[in-house]
């Protein structure tokens, strides 16, 4: 089962531990602006993403708001990924106050 996390968890947790971000918006979105280090993920790379990630390393998902970041983290965790964290709020939560980064990866 995924969990929820809150932005200012996702930070804290961020500096003591080494974890992965995966932004499922759409393309465009994704270019404009992300957490720092984040994979733009699709259903065009999934299968990659999940054949080359580290299932045990902390996930966290991200979305706009954080509602579609729920049930994409549940599907990762049925594919695998131990630690699985849905984003509350998405990127318009984390970005009030945290770094973004724009182009693409």
């Amino acid at each position: 089962m995924f969990k929820r996390i809150s932005v200012s968890d996702v930070q804290s947790m961020n500096e003591s531990e080494d974890i992965q971000f995966v932004d499922i918006r759409d393309e465009a979105s994704f270019a404009a602006g992300h957490i720092p280090g984040s994979f733009h993920l699709g259903q065009h790379n999934l299968q990659q993403y999940i054949e080359s990630a580290d299932l045990d390393k902390p996930l966290m998902v991200c979305c706009y708001h954080g509602n579609s970041s729920q049930s994409a983290a549940q599907f990762l965790h049925e594919k695998g990924f131990d630690d699985v964290y849905s984003i509350d709020g998405g990127f318009e939560a984390w970005k009030l106050n945290n770094p973004v980064e724009s182009g693409s990866n």
